[in-house]
Parts: structure tokens; C-alpha cells; sequence
């Protein structure tokens, strides 16, 4: 079977990231392509088949590249010199080198970059667990917004299922607003199975898919991130 393999970038890096630790972007890239061609081995009673590599599609955003503001320290955050950018980009380098990927690369939304207090953290707070001479800098998680990298998967999945060009396609994310999409695939005939390394998806997401299926038995021991 021709298969295509869909990957939301940020979901990947993160459960990825969670799972195994940090790694190099020339490390991180050669993991990820590896992981992609796992899935192009089908075992079913007994016998091994490997299907047909159509293109891996990697869907991520530019890193942060400006000033942010950080009220803990009451002074701008500098990212357009950080290491995470310089990773980030090293990354996409790494995976443009790669046999059959291609990049689709959406953008940050950067007038609506922040940084928040977490979650855990405001409970404590609320609960007097915590007080506000307490924080630091790990009790808080910058906040980004992606444009057009959603709206670019469903398209891809929308027309690789119209034009016939593949039999199967393999989504790793575990993001339900793919569901319109994922349901368009399966009326097209193309065999639709999803890959959330691990992580738990809603309901509405397992009545839309043809099957799951995770590659590596480390990622099932750790279902959230």
C-alpha cells in the first residue's frame, strides 16, 4: 500500500521529548525519521509485509524570534539568540536532508505571545500552598499560538484522498479537530489510521479512524504528557 505519513510536529517533539529525553537536532530528526518508517511494516497473521513510502509530512512553526516580556523578572526575554531557536532551526535543517519529507511550515501568532503561570501553580497559590515570594521561573510556561499548520494538514489529507495518490494515511498527533478530515479520507476509500504515541484521544476522534497504531512500546507506558 502507498502510504503517506502526516506528523504534527509540536505534538511529536513533545511526547517524544517526554518520553526520551532531549536529544540533538541531528539526533531528534534521524529518531523521528526512523519511527516514520516503522510504520510502513504491517503484520497480520503471521506474515510481514512492508508497504510503500509515498512522503513523510512534517507540519511545525518557525521558532520564536523576538522579545518577551517575563513578569517574574520584570524585564524582556531575548529568544531571538536562544538555544531553543537555534535547535529548532538546526532540526529543520536536519529533516529537510531527509529522503521524501517535506516541511510545511505554518507561522507563530507573535503578537499574542505570553508567558502564564501553570496550572499546578495556580492551585498552589489559590490554595496558600504557595506564596507569591515563592516563584521562580519554572512555575511559568510560555505561551504560543500556531496559524495555518492545522489547516494545512487537513488540506494535504484532503487532497491526497481526492487524488487518489495514496492507500493509506498514518496521522501522528492526538489532536481531535483532524476528525472532518479524517472522516473525508475514509469516504475516499484511503485507510486511516492514527498514531497519538501513547497519549489518550477523545471518543469522537476512535469513531473516525480505520485503527491505531504506536511503534514503540515506551510510549504506551507513559499515556500522557
Amino acid at each position: 500500500m502507498k502510504t503517506a505519513i502526516l506528523v504534527d510536529g509540536g505534538y511529536y517533539r513533545k511526547r517524544s521529548t517526554s518520553v526520551f529525553g532531549k536529544l540533538t537536532a541531528k539526533d531528534r530528526a534521524n529518531e523521528l525519521y526512523s519511527y516514520c518508517n516503522r510504520h510502513l511494516k504491517d503484520e497480520n497473521y503471521g506474515s510481514t509485509t512492508y508497504n510503500e513510502l509515498y512522503k513523510i509530512f512534517y507540519y511545525d512553526c518557525p521558532p520564536i524570534n523576538k522579545q518577551v516580556f517575563h513578569p517574574l523578572f520584570g524585564k524582556n526575554k531575548d529568544f531571538s539568540k536562544s538555544e531553543t531557536k537555534q535547535w529548532t532551526e538546526d532540526f529543520f535543517k536536519e529533516l529537510s536532508k531527509k529522503r521524501k519529507v517535506a516541511l510545511r511550515l505554518g507561522e507563530l501568532n507573535e503578537t499574542t505571545v505570553h508567558y502564564n503561570l501553570k496550572h499546578s501553580t495556580t492551585k498552589k497559590l489559590m490554595n496558600k500552598s504557595k506564596n507569591l515570594d515563592e516563584l521562580c521561573e519554572n512555575d511559568f510556561v510560555l505561551c504560543l499560538a500556531q496559524k495555518g499548520v492545522d489547516m494545512k494538514i487537513g488540506l494535504d489529507i484532503a487532497s491526497l484522498a481526492y487524488k487518489k495518490q495514496v492507500d493509506k494515511i498514518v496521522l501522528i498527533s492526538g489532536d481531535s479537530d483532524f476528525v472532518p478530515a479524517a472522516k473525508l479520507a475514509r469516504t475516499e476509500g484511503i485507510d486511516f489510521v492514527l498514531d497519538s504515541l501513547g497519549s489518550n484521544i477523545k471518543d469522537n476522534l476512535s469513531l473516525h479512524i480505520d485503527g491505531r497504531k504506536t511503534c514503540d512500546k515506551k510510549y504506551l507506558k507513559q499515556t500522557t504528557i
